[in-house]
């Protein structure tokens, strides 16, 4: 392997092995890490994304830097993020060591400037989150808390609260996810087979229900009801 030793020149073809190793490489430390690492960045995921890809885009573009030296430093890190894990997950002081505690930022209606100094947001970033949960009047909120992830949960006063069935003590059927029966023009055979159906039935009741064909269908879905709902292409 030549390509991943330093050296003072790398050929067009060296180049690309290096890439591709590195890329399939950072696909398998991201799928060891899990998907936590991505979805959210706390102090522990965060500087760990920050120094794998400081450490391994260098040798990606320096043809003077090692190849081996950048993956086994990103090795070694990896196991120092899942040690870390590990105790968060043991103990409590570690925990309150690399997690801040939530942080009260509104209470029974009531902005707390103290909490927003702790978290160090402004009046404008606690609106415009709050914007984003459909959350307009302020005295309506109950509790609004800084999380560890950098969200904030919203809680509203139980007399503000949307009404649900649950409430107004309605019956309702069972969550049910419908089945992907047609996906880009071809038939998904597995789903079809789970619900005990075939292609000539869909494909009757796409003649009978839309006038169309099975390559003129972008998605189509069928539920427990045999409801088919179709999604054309346009």
């Amino acid at each position: 392997m030549d390509f991943a030793q330093a050296q003072d020149t790398l050929t067009i073809t060296e180049w690309i092995l290096r890439a591709i190793v590195v890329f399939i490489f950072l696909l398998i430390v991201a799928k060891i890490l899990g998907q936590r690492t991505i979805s959210q960045l706390r102090l522990l995921d965060f500087v760990i994304a920050l120094v794998i890809g400081n450490i391994i885009a260098h040798p990606l573009s320096d043809d003077h830097l090692n190849l081996k030296g950048s993956m086994t430093t990103t090795i070694v890190l990896a196991g120092l993020y899942l040690v870390g894990i590990y105790l968060n997950l043991k103990w409590t002081w570690f925990r309150r060591l690399v997690n801040h505690s939530p942080i009260t930022l509104i209470q029974n209606g009531e902005i707390l400037f103290k909490g927003l100094k702790k978290a160090r947001i402004t009046v404008d970033v606690l609106l415009d989150e709050l914007r984003q949960q459909q959350v307009i009047d302020l005295q309506k909120v109950a509790l609004a808390i800084w999380e560890a992830n950098g969200k904030i949960s919203v809680f509203m006063d139980p007399k503000h609260a949307p009404l649900t069935p649950a409430t107004c003590q309605m019956k309702t059927d069972p969550f049910e996810l419908p089945r992907t029966v047609i996906k880009e023009g071809r038939f998904n055979l597995e789903e079809l087979k789970q619900i005990h159906k075939d292609e000539t039935w869909v494909i009757s009741a796409l003649e009978r229900v839309y006038q169309t064909e099975v390559k003129n269908v972008l998605l189509a879905t069928l539920d427990s009801k045999d409801n088919l709902k179709v999604f054309l292409y346009n």
